[in-house]
């Protein structure tokens, strides 16, 4: 779906995942500034919109999603996962309940399989699950932002900033009056900056959540009644991830960053070592400089030198060996 800021001075167009959203508006780093000073908003409207209304929703969801949601207060965000019956990530949901309906906005493109999920899951209960993705468009304002939230609106407000289900038909007016405008890149370079994954980019068929660190933001330990709950306890209580996500500085002398799928390789196995992981999300930050998440295998030693192609990289730990 296009979004109409594509219209605004200067918007550049994402491409891949993120199209029909603009890229940046014209100075990257200026963008990001901004939204690290609590000021402005990202248009973010191309992210799926999903609500499950019904006196059951939050019973129901218990028992589908990695989230403890069964007493989920009204106005309290979180976020969720669905997991495949070996374990492996296939929906991340961020969700509020305003007290009579839950809204969660999901990757784009991805709340049609999620949908036919849920309606497979429905049995007896009283829900509803609809796409509103054609009406509602979601809006980041970055924290500490003092932008006014038309009334009537649905904010998820997390300590990353408040997100808006805002009715698509204001979405005009209210960039008019709230800017200025961030792309996307701008938002992307502050998550990786917060460590934080992104279904589809930090993982793949195979990532279980405690490789990204999930448990415990969007994983609960303490309930069950969810599919691929038995990989998630097992591995919590009896070993270890395969892989492990981590936070990496670039050489900032490099005039290309390495792009997602880049792989890595310890400094001093040369060129020709073995794979020990791969990058999942570069962005150029602007304090920071070049930077990235990537995956690793578990035994790479923390304090390890990578090289990311021909890149040097070093590593923050995100997730413990």
């Amino acid at each position: 779906m296009k979004s109409p800021l594509l219209t605004l001075p200067g918007a550049v167009p994402a491409e891949g995942v993120d199209e029909g959203v603009a890229a940046h508006y014209g100075d990257l780093f200026r963008e990001q500034r901004a939204l690290a000073d609590g000021t402005g908003f990202v248009d973010l409207s191309h992210r799926g919109v999903v609500a499950v209304t019904g006196e059951d929703r939050l019973a129901w969801l218990h028992l589908l999603l990695t989230q403890h949601v069964s007493d989920l207060p009204a106005g309290r965000a979180t976020e969720a996962l669905i997991l495949s019956a070996n374990g492996h990530i296939e929906h991340a949901l961020y969700l509020v309940d305003d007290g009579a309906t839950v809204w969660a906005h999901v990757e784009p493109g991805t709340q049609e399989a999620l949908i036919a999920y849920l309606e497979s899951m429905k049995f007896f209960y009283k829900v509803e699950v609809a796409d509103r993705t054609d009406d509602i468009a979601i809006v980041h304002l970055p924290a500490g932002s003092i932008a006014e939230v038309p009334e009537g609106v649905v904010v998820r407000e997390t300590p990353h900033g408040r997100d808006l289900f805002l009715p698509r038909a204001d979405l005009e007016a209210y960039a008019a009056q709230t800017g200025p405008p961030a792309g996307i890149l701008a938002y992307e370079a502050l998550r990786v900056e917060q460590h934080r994954p992104r279904l589809g980019f930090e993982t793949d068929h195979r990532t279980i959540p405690h490789e990204l660190g999930w448990i415990g933001s969007a994983v609960h330990l303490q309930k069950g009644c969810y599919r691929g709950q038995e990989t998630v306890a097992r591995v919590q209580n009896l070993g270890k991830p395969p892989r492990r996500l981590v936070f990496l500085h670039l050489d900032g002398s490099e005039v290309h960053l390495p792009v997602a799928g880049t792989e890595l390789r310890l400094v001093d196995d040369g060129p020709d070592g073995r794979k020990v992981g791969f990058i999942t999300t570069s962005a150029r930050h602007h304090e920071l400089g070049p930077v990235a998440l990537a995956l690793v295998k578990r035994n790479v030693a923390v304090d390890a030198p990578l090289v990311a192609g021909d890149t040097a990289a070093a590593q923050e730990v995100v997730v413990e060996p």
